[in-house]
């Protein structure tokens, strides 16, 4: 009951026959990928093809929620709920085992095709619960990426999820960690405008999911009092960030962000979404009282020793020879370090030159008073990374903040003008930092030190160009920071409108160079089409309209229309275009005057009773408007009246003479208004000739 894709064995003893899980023709495409590209091919066809799913399923970027666990090549690994294998490869890459569980054949294929060449990789296929009793118990890592919020389907019963982890920790070897990557339920982005992402609907985990469903998310909280339930002695959480599908960042309790750090927020691709407040804002609050814990957008939840890791940062969106992941963790002595890894082989070369790098900075700012934080490259059999020492101090990009919140102008120039005392220290030297902006200064008391010169090159530059691309880089990063006059940072720099623009095309230059042909996570958001809707427009917008849909009535009994004889009709509109009226007409009124809309548009007259008689619309003059009227017979014989306005102020008169009026009467009319830009219109009245009916 087995069957062999390249040299992964799909195991097929516990498979019903049929998959109870499927997401229809994506699962098919996705299998056609893997089966006709290579890995390296899949980036480009995630950008021509523009679909959340394969973006999903396929982005290498899935893989750093477990990139940063430390394991090793004797490891043994149980992945649960492996599905197409988004993190399947790196686990491989990284263990010396891994046994994956799937209910669904057709997913499972899809993970085999795309990791064929993996030696270490058994997928089970079937229902968790039959699979279950025949895993051995010695696995050091289990793994529930994305898995753990469906504990009630899997499970079933009255506390599921208790009951999945007791049979999950069953398996563990002595020492052994439980991995959750999870959805925090109140994550910020989801009070923010974010659907909830296994429903689909807003803030239903914020409602504790009062409609029902199968998935189930958890704060922080809720975790562990599963946790305290269920035995655990030791657990510790991480908090992944913007979530733990596309990480960028992985904070700890001892390590937690800094106030200007979560800026990278807008990163949903499955659905459109509300943009109800800016979340880089909220969060800089949430850091400051201490809170990040509780609203941090998804948890990596560690269930047995904690990880020497305290922070984790990639940068992987980059082009292959810069693809890098730095971290922040303890020695074996339990200080910390600061390390820089390549995460491809391309990237080696740019690792091994931080080395040289750190040697040629501190010959040339030594005396200046500006340090350089010590580097040094490690290699370890295949493998090399470059080691910081880890400095304290504040970011000289906060100082600045506060200095601009305070209104404090002496003091910001007071670091703007030792910040470019100490980059412009022997300027003549042909050794640049080319990333020497503000965050990558750490400021304690008088000691300045550059912590982060990755960009460092062999070449003299000048000065102003290096503060004009601090300051221009400080500015995008938040628009608070637009307070600071711009003119007179470059007065203060010498720098002409032309001299900036030419820095401004450099910098551009230098993204293109880093990024190479890669799309970044932004543009990749915007060739899949998701919408941000900002619910403050669209008030504005349903005011504005309001104020234009609304239908004024005029009556003349023999001395013309008057203004203050005239009447606005409250609910004339039954939704955002169709008008419905039953008027009142005393037997003194010759003519009826009704303005549909206060704006330019198109008008179909549908329907007219003059007490309750259909009036027919093409009696010879009844009708006539201050635009382009013409008549359409419809199948069913019935005549409607269309009229073009290329005005704001258009108006349908009614002869109510002709329609033999009694004492009293009562007008039936049944419209449809469209609202249309004044140049449509006009171009749609030049096109019309005019009749009157």
């Amino acid at each position: 009951m087995t069957e062999q894709i390249g040299k992964i064995i799909l195991d097929l003893s516990k498979y019903s026959g049929e998959d109870l899980y499927c997401d229809g023709a994506v699962e098919d495409e996705l299998l056609d990928i893997v089966r006709s590209y290579s890995q390296a091919e899949y980036q480009q066809l995630i950008e021509q093809r523009g679909s959340w799913p394969i973006l999903y399923h396929l982005s290498p970027l899935r893989e750093n929620i477990v990139d940063f666990v430390p394991m090793t090549r004797q490891d043994k690994v149980l992945e649960v709920g492996s599905g197409c294998g988004a993190i399947t490869g790196a686990l491989a890459r990284k263990a010396g085992s891994v046994t994956c569980v799937d209910l669904s054949k057709k997913r499972s294929m899809i993970n085999a095709y795309r990791h064929s060449e993996c030696e270490n990789v058994m997928i089970h296929v079937g229902n968790f619960q039959d699979i279950e009793p025949e895993l051995p118990e010695d696995y050091d890592y289990i793994c529930l990426i994305g898995v753990f919020e469906y504990g009630r389907s899997y499970i079933g019963g009255e506390h599921p999820y208790e009951e999945f982890l007791q049979i999950l920790t069953k398996h563990l070897a002595p020492g052994g960690r439980i991995l959750i990557a999870i959805e925090n339920k109140y994550g910020l982005k989801y009070f923010a405008g974010c659907t909830e992402d296994h429903l689909g609907t807003y803030f239903s985990g914020i409602e504790n999911y009062q409609e029902g469903g199968s998935a189930r998310t958890f704060s922080r909280k809720g975790l562990e009092k599963i946790f305290r339930r269920c035995g655990v002695r030791e657990s510790s959480f991480y908090y992944p960030y913007p979530d733990y599908k596309f990480m960028t960042a992985v904070y700890s309790d001892s390590y937690l962000p800094g106030k200007g750090e979560l800026s990278n927020n807008l990163r949903n691709f499955d659905r459109d979404r509300m943009v109800l407040f800016d979340e880089k804002v909220a969060f800089d609050g949430i850091v400051e009282e201490g809170l990040f814990s509780v609203f941090a957008n998804s948890y990596m939840a560690v269930i047995g020793p904690p990880f020497p890791v305290k922070y984790v940062k990639y940068s992987n969106d980059r082009a292959k020879e810069f693809r890098i992941r730095t971290q922040i963790c303890r020695d074996d002595e339990g200080k910390a370090v600061v390390c820089k890894y390549p995460l491809t082989e391309e990237a080696r070369e740019h690792v091994s030159k931080m080395a040289f790098a750190y040697e040629s900075l501190v010959e040339r700012y030594q005396g200046s008073g500006l340090s350089i934080n010590k580097c040094r490259l490690v290699e370890q059999g295949n493998d090399c990374w470059a080691e910081f020492e880890y400095v304290s101090g504040r970011p000289l990009s906060e100082l600045l903040d506060e200095c601009l919140e305070k209104e404090d102008q002496e003091g910001f120039w007071r670091y703007f003008d030792r910040y470019l005392e100490l980059i412009g220290y022997h300027e003549e030297y042909p050794v640049a930092d080319f990333d020497l902006v503000f965050s990558n200064i750490l400021v304690d008391g008088d000691n300045w030190t550059l912590i982060d010169y990755e960009w460092t090159f062999g070449k003299a530059v000048e000065t102003r160009e290096l503060a004009f691309r601090a300051v221009y880089c400080y500015l995008l990063e938040n628009e608070k920071r637009n307070r600071m006059d711009l003119s007179l940072v470059l007065e203060r720099l010498g720098i002409t409108q032309a001299q900036a623009q030419e820095y401004r095309e450099r910098e551009y230059e230098f993204q293109q160079y880093v990024e190479g042909k890669v799309v970044s996570m932004a543009v990749l958001r915007e060739i899949i089409d998701r919408k941000l809707i900002e619910p403050q427009k669209w008030i504005e917008k349903l005011e504005a309209d309001a104020a234009l849909s609304k239908v004024q009535v005029y009556e003349d009994t023999g001395a013309g229309y008057a203004e203050e004889n005239s009447r606005f009709l409250k609910q004339a509109y039954v939704d955002d275009k169709h008008i419905e009226l039953e008027l009142p007409v005393s037997g003194n009124v010759r003519m009826l005057r009704i303005d549909p809309a206060m704006d330019s548009g198109i008008c179909n007259i549908l329907e007219m009773r003059f007490n309750g008689e259909p009036v027919a619309l093409n009696t010879s003059r009844l009708v006539v408007v201050n635009g382009k009227l013409i008549k359409s017979r419809e199948t069913d014989g019935s005549i409607h009246l269309t009229a073009v306005f290329p005005t704001t102020d258009p108006n349908i008169n009614i002869d109510i003479a002709r329609l033999q009026p009694k004492a009293e009467n009562t007008l039936y009319l049944r419209m449809e208004m469209v609202r249309l830009p004044m140049q449509m219109a006009e171009d749609m009245a030049r096109a019309v000739r005019k009749r009157i009916v």
